[in-house]
């Protein structure tokens, strides 16, 4: 019986001692993986602070997508300095997607509770129609660090890179990073080549029209058109064009604008 207990016992501490060094290993790696992900992330956001961001990984999963779908691969991007932009494209995209861009710190939290009570509401109808609320911030950090998808492993990191972009770059930064990656149709990345894919201009001479017309386009570029715009997407344009005279035409970063005074705020 003493001869059990005592076999019984070291076995025990024999199976503590095996576990506990297991889990040690296996703590070190996860460790060292969570040291080098800082490292290697912190260091891609400060890189791109200063130099244009070349091909993404979500422009690269468009491509195989296009692929798996029998079409021509097609990736169509050119990078131009936010001075070679018409500014009032920036001011369109503020306009149609993010009104409170220069406020928050890259979560519009009104515009979250918004989006869940209409989606509740949409859900209790039966219907499918969504909407989102995702920041500008929000989808230059999904465009240029992440995948395509929906899961929250890949939320999570979205809000990670939001809070790394807010803190170590301006909103000037953000707003030309966003406007050189986003997506405005099937391949086509930033407003350059958008302008030059479909309305042949460069983005430095797009009018106010032009800039609203791409501005409305951007939750779903490859379901809208700027090449042909459908009476939907007309009127949205009409919209965002009259957001913007209220707005005084031009964005201006140091201003404090108040959306709450706004009476067409929704299209």
């Amino acid at each position: 019986m003493i001869e059990k207990i005592i076999k019984f016992a070291a076995m025990s501490v024999v199976t503590f001692i095996a576990k506990f060094f297991v889990w040690s290993f296996v703590f070190r790696i996860l460790k060292k993986i969570i040291m080098w992900f800082l490292i290697i992330s912190i260091g891609m956001v400060l890189l791109y602070k200063f130099l244009p961001v070349p091909y993404t990984f979500f422009m690269f999963q468009r491509c195989l997508v296009q692929k798996s779908n029998g079409e021509d691969m097609k990736l169509i991007k050119e990078w131009v300095s936010k001075d070679e932009i018409s500014n009032y494209v920036e001011l369109a995209v503020v306009c149609a997607e993010d009104q409170n861009y220069l406020k928050h710190n890259g979560f519009d939290f009104g515009a979250i509770k918004k989006a869940i009570d209409y989606n509740e509401k949409m859900e209790a109808k039966g219907k499918s129609k969504r909407r989102g609320a995702s920041t500008i911030s929000q989808q230059t950090a999904k465009n240029v660090f992440l995948w395509h998808g929906r899961s929250w492993i890949r939320k999570g990191f979205e809000v990670y890179f939001t809070f790394l972009i807010e803190t170590l770059w301006s909103k000037e930064r953000i707003m030309e990073v966003y406007l050189n990656v986003i997506e405005l149709g099937n391949g086509v990345y930033g407003v350059e080549a958008a302008s030059q894919e479909y309305l042949k201009k460069s983005a430095a001479r797009l009018t106010a029209s032009d800039a609203a017309l791409i501005a409305v386009v951007l939750p779903n570029p490859r379901k809208f058109s700027i090449a042909n715009p459908s009476a939907y997407t007309r009127k949205r344009q009409s919209w965002c064009l009259r957001q913007m005279r209220y707005w005084g035409m031009k964005l201006d970063y140091d201003k404090n604008y108040d959306s709450s005074k706004n009476t067409d705020n929704e299209e």
